[in-house]
């Protein structure tokens, strides 16, 4: 799925645009018991509650593709008699009304799941009259061109709020409230099937994890018997020590800021382009960057053998996952220096008198201790 589509499932949530009419829920304690089950009728609850719920299980569809939304494809086998795709596809035909499988869904999950505290497993089903577009882009709201039916799961950690001093206006006094039980927003879950082209597509889903540092591979696993990318924050750590280990003796500053830079710039050209396919990069790419830097070929050949180690031959990164667009930062065990990632010109490194320098480059508006200082 690509960002377009992704927003426009996003739209659905609301009250007036949903034909989600109830939500199932299971409540697990710490010990990965069943603590109790519900199944809510969005149209019995106040419209307050409703839109609670459609803002919590929305944000299954927030954050970064590639990061946070990672698309998982199921093989042609799995979807001819896989079990775990079958049980997907039952909770999707019926509704969520096959008991046996809503059931055969939260045993699945509860095994593989390892949350600290209790946790709502939440289930919905929506009906997604898609809305006709034609060649020039026009949306054409009463001619709908499919029908897009599809679940979406959302796993939330329950936590424990303290008890608290409030006031209480109608007796006009404080009282000590009681503790709570407040649902976070979700930690994890899926849409299924994926949106592509503006169409149900069996072959895949899309699963999201609010943690870029962790993929509960093992949640994966048991859902949809398939491997899932390693987590983003990992693929960025790796990658600066495949491009530091390669380069050795040549990791210079003006190297690390050079693929620093390129990178973001085609980040910000995708951007500005708007270009709705994720964008990914290549080793390629970056051995191109090494190479106009002036890096020699045998260590750009030494990258190349680091990198398939790690990450595969074939695999393609995303930009966004292995920079910052946000952040420059130079740091040595004693300082940290952020760096507005537009002006890493301003900052060189320098050998003087034998002494290693980081050297940078100011006019006027420097403060210490938020006290303007004068350099003379």
């Amino acid at each position: 799925m690509n960002e377009k589509e992704v927003a426009e499932i996003r739209r659905r949530f609301r009250q007036e645009t949903s034909n989600i009419t109830h939500i199932r829920g299971c409540f697990v304690n710490d010990q990965r018991e069943i603590v109790s089950e519900f199944d809510q009728s969005l149209l019995s609850m106040s419209q307050e509650e409703s839109e609670k719920f459609l803002a919590i299980i929305k944000r299954t569809l927030s954050g970064t593709l590639g990061k946070n939304l990672i698309d998982i494809s199921f093989d042609t086998q799995q979807v001819v008699d896989g079990e775990e795709h079958q049980l997907l596809m039952e909770l999707k035909n019926s509704s969520l009304k096959n008991e046996d499988a809503v059931q055969t869904f939260f045993q699945r999950v509860i095994q593989a799941v390892s949350m600290e505290g209790n946790y709502l497993i939440l289930l919905a089903h929506d009906t997604y009259d898609i809305p006709y577009h034609s060649h020039d882009g026009d949306r054409q709201d009463d001619a709908s061109s499919e029908v897009f039916p599809y679940i979406l799961c959302s796993i939330c950690a329950i936590k424990q709020t303290k008890p608290e001093l409030s006031y209480f206006a109608v007796e006009n006094v404080f009282h000590n409230c009681q503790e709570n039980w407040l649902v976070s927003a979700p930690e994890l879950g899926f849409l299924f099937p994926a949106f592509d082209d503006r169409s149900a597509n069996i072959y895949n889903a899309l699963y999201y994890t609010r943690n870029i540092e962790e993929n509960h591979a093992e949640f994966v696993e048991a859902v949809f018997k398939t491997d899932v990318p390693m987590p983003a924050a990992e693929q960025k750590e790796i990658f600066q020590s495949v491009l530091g280990d390669a380069l050795a003796e040549e990791c210079r500053y003006d190297v690390v800021q050079s693929v620093h830079e390129q990178l973001c710039g085609m980040i910000e050209e995708h951007k500005a382009n708007k270009e709705t396919e994720p964008l990914v990069v290549c080793k390629g790419a970056v051995k191109d960057v090494l190479q106009s830097c002036g890096v020699s070929d045998a260590t750009v050949s030494a990258f190349d053998e680091k990198y398939d180690a790690e990450f595969g031959a074939d695999t393609e990164l995303s930009p966004r996952n292995i920079v910052d667009t946000k952040k420059f930062e130079v740091r040595t065990p004693d300082v940290t220096i952020h760096v507005n990632p537009d002006r890493s010109d301003l900052v060189e490194t320098r050998m003087i008198d034998g002494a290693k320098y980081i050297l940078i480059r100011v006019e006027e508006g420097v403060e210490v201790n938020g006290v303007n200082i004068h350099i003379s």
